[in-house]
């Protein structure tokens, strides 16, 4: 079965290594000594953390401090945002400062050289260009925990599409066979979700949530799964995540996943959809 932490404090760099360390990853099967691994935290906009609305940067440390204590230290922090200059987005949200601590180097995919990715067999995503620092690297999807109103929820998977050219191009057409595909050609290795200060009702100006919480797994399905059951939202609700599983990607079937930590029960809430 998929393994997905729930853990839940008030240190946030802490409970980030913890739920790490409580899914156990092989860090040897899941990132390649060969490649530099990515951490993708969700910096669309350039707003701080207790909007709800972008990765809490103590969640980006805590993920930075596990890989480092494990030995790993080929890092790389990119992102590309889609409403705003990313480095102020990074400095809004204060990881300039955690990479500057760590010496990580801080990448805007905007300005990065893009490659075409042409997904395999594709639902409907046929040909799409990334940054090639992401292709180039394994990958740590750091999302923050928050309802969409067109996909009802975005995280881990979703997440990837900051690193496209054109963050609307998946728009085109059946947005979910698109969110799918790219997840097939860029699939997170871990996934931990910032839901610190969650949000609801609307993905880029929506209402704050305080949940204390993250959330961890190396099945990028499973994770937002869970992620979307602690928000309310039955995860076959998820039109990309059935596709996803659909394409081998993981589970989002709650019963084939074993929570360790917190369980859903216990602290999820109903976000609503919108405001």
């Amino acid at each position: 079965m998929s393994k997905v932490a729930i853990v839940k404090g008030s240190n946030l760099v802490e409970i980030t290594v913890k739920a790490l360390e409580m899914i156990k990853p092989n860090l040897g099967e899941v990132l390649s000594p060969s490649k530099p691994v990515l951490i993708k935290p969700n910096y669309i906009v350039a707003k701080h953390p207790s909007t709800g609305m972008t990765t809490d940067s103590r969640v980006v440390e805590g993920v930075i401090k596990f890989l480092k204590e494990h030995g790993v230290n080929d890092l790389i922090v990119g992102e590309g945002s889609g409403w705003a200059d990313t480095f102020e987005a990074f400095r809004v949200a204060g990881v300039d400062k955690v990479a500057e601590k760590w010496n990580i180097r801080l990448v805007d995919f905007n300005k990065d050289r893009f490659v075409e990715v042409y997904p395999p067999d594709p639902l409907a995503l046929k040909k799409v260009i990334v940054a090639e620092t992401a292709l180039k690297s394994c990958i740590i999807s750091v999302p923050k925990l928050k309802i969409h109103r067109l996909t009802v929820v975005t995280l881990g998977i979703k997440n990837m599409m900051g690193a496209l050219a054109s963050k609307g191009s998946l728009h085109n057409g059946n947005l979910h066979e698109n969110i799918a595909d790219l997840a097939s050609a860029l699939k997170p290795s871990l996934t931990v979700i910032d839901g610190i200060t969650a949000g609801e009702g609307h993905e880029t100006n929506g209402r704050p949530v305080e949940m204390n919480l993250v959330i961890a797994g190396a099945d990028p399905v499973a994770v937002d799964a869970v992620g979307a059951a602690v928000m309310g939202v039955t995860p076959t609700e998820v039109k990309h995540l059935v596709l996803a599983e659909k394409k081998g990607l993981g589970t989002c079937r709650l019963d084939e996943i074993e929570i360790i930590g917190e369980p859903i029960e216990k602290v999820k809430r109903k976000f609503q959809r919108k405001i």
